[in-house]
């Protein structure tokens, strides 16, 4: 059972029946069943930190200087690993096989 004027439970105390939010007294014939809709609200993030290290190395799409880099074993486990880059000014991403 929910309140009609503010949509919470409401209990039955001592025969009469109460509202849990707002302690309105709900006459037997004025009770409804229906769902308290609430609203959250957030904040969204376009776009994660770089959590990536920085090095010296030039885009090949935009000339910048600076990149973020990562590496990760493509290949089989006995060949060196791939080298990621992400240009820090357009976000351009290359690899370099080692």
């Amino acid at each position: 059972m929910f309140c009609p004027k503010c949509g919470s439970i409401v209990v039955n105390k001592n025969n009469r029946l109460i509202c849990m939010d707002c302690g309105e007294e709900i006459k037997s014939g004025k009770i409804t069943e229906s769902t308290k809709k609430s609203e959250k609200s957030f904040e969204a993030i376009e776009e994660e930190p770089e959590i990536h290290p920085k090095t010296e190395e030039t885009c090949p799409k935009c000339g910048n200087t600076e990149a973020y880099y990562w590496s990760v074993q493509t290949r089989a486990a006995d060949e060196s690993p791939t080298r990621f880059y992400k240009c820090t000014k357009c976000s351009h991403v290359w690899r370099e096989y080692s």
